[in-house]
């Protein structure tokens, strides 16, 4: 390979790669300086020089010119030309195996340097390929991510942001959430094969997954008039979702839903039909863990707050679904408060049978657009309401 060749190839790698060209020259002259030394056999350390405009390369010894200090270091040094008459040919022989390894590091070093600052963003991206352990997403030309999906049992030091029930296939289109880029020149110890995977580190299963989309689909929550409080999640099965207005004319629920369910429907088949509850946050701790527990209805809410502890009655034919299928709602409610809840049904407690919903007005209770028939696994119908009803045309007989 002639020198100039070698800047030509330089150039059009700093070019194509979206790389300082100075930079690459730089780090390929450190990478020959340490092949020239052992390969000419240096007493003393090389230092090499390649020309920014012919690309031809010179090859010095740095002699010491000083005593050497109490730690025997030297400071003054004066450059022997040793350069080889085949200089050429031996850059040549390196060439591809440093340039290979410059423009890896580079490209990774410039990747941290523009998503460093973006986790927690959302972006769109498209499957490029699978394993057992993870899946390469392609964010634009020239920068993949990597959604992580290991065994933690056997890869402890792993991450799994992938929802138990989803599966890619190449050229799926996927909306993921920034969680983690990793610093290709960190000192800490790095995963196995870190190295050679992608910088960004995205998630399918992160609460604020469901934060973003309704940023998008919601304008009021993009404009600040809604405000998400809290989310709770089990990723791919169900998940609660807090708001809360700052307008007082504005329901949150309401906009967050949008016309017949049209918003959250748009979140729903995003996160591939994981159920989303959408409840409105407020100050009074009793009626944010009884809204919390919702579609179930509850009778009174107790509470403690000094030791964060809620004692919610129910009526009878309501537990079941209070607490939801091996303890879901109820597990999903505590995670969204932050509190300990405790649910009782009205004849356990000594309550009578039929009492007053003393929380939620049903008649004031602001309907989502959707049948309000829950199932006795505790599973709510989602067809949408029939105009003037709480149920859809196949439980209308249930009014």
């Amino acid at each position: 390979m002639a020198t100039s060749e070698l800047i030509e190839a330089l150039q059009a790698l700093a070019h194509e790669r979206k790389i300082d060209e100075l930079y690459l020259i730089e780090r390929l002259e450190d990478s020959l300086a340490k092949s020239y030394q052992r390969i000419l056999n240096l007493e003393w350390d090389a230092s090499v020089t390649i020309d920014r405009n012919t690309g031809k390369i010179y090859v010095y010894e740095m002699v010491p010119t000083d005593e050497p200090d109490e730690e025997g270091e030297y400071h003054e040094f004066e450059p022997r030309d040793v350069t080889p008459s085949d200089v050429s040919r031996i850059a040549a022989q390196n060439a591809k195996s440093v340039i290979s390894s410059i423009v890896r590091d580079a490209g990774r070093q410039s990747i941290y340097q523009e998503f460093r600052n973006r986790r927690g963003d959302l972006v769109t991206g498209t499957v490029l390929q699978g394993t057992n352990d993870f899946t390469i997403i392609k964010i634009r030309d020239g920068v993949e991510a990597e959604l992580p999906h290991y065994d933690l049992k056997k890869n402890p030091g792993e991450r799994n942001e992938r929802p138990a029930n989803e599966r890619y296939r190449h050229n799926m289109r996927l909306k993921v959430l920034i969680i983690d880029v990793r610093d290709p020149n960190a000192e800490e110890p790095k995963t196995k094969g870190e190295q050679g995977r992608p910088s960004i580190v995205v998630s399918r299963t992160h609460p604020d997954l469901i934060r973003r989309l309704f940023e998008i689909e919601v304008p009021e929550i993009y404009d600040g008039l809604v405000e998400i409080k809290s989310i709770a999640r089990e990723p791919g099965e169900r998940s609660k979702v807090a708001v809360y207005s700052r307008e007082a004319n504005l329901d949150p629920v309401g906009a967050c839903v949008g016309p017949k369910g049209s918003r959250v429907r748009m979140v729903v088949e995003e996160l591939r039909n994981e159920r989303v509850d959408v409840i409105q946050w407020s100050p009074d701790p009793a009626v944010y863990v009884a809204k919390a527990l919702s579609p179930a209805k509850v009778s009174r809410v107790t509470v403690d707050e000094e030791n964060n502890y809620a004692t919610v009655i129910v009526p009878d034919d309501q537990l079941s679904l209070a607490i939801g299928k091996a303890g879901q709602n109820a597990r999903l409610a505590a995670r969204l408060t932050g509190w300990h809840i405790d649910i009782k049904s009205a004849s356990y407690s000594g309550e009578p049978l039929v009492t007053e919903n003393v929380l939620i007005d049903e008649e004031e209770e602001r309907g989502d657009g959707f049948c309000t028939y829950v199932n006795e696994e505790g599973v709510r119908c989602r067809n949408h309401a029939r105009p003037g009803s709480q149920f859809c045309g196949i439980h209308a007989s249930e009014a």
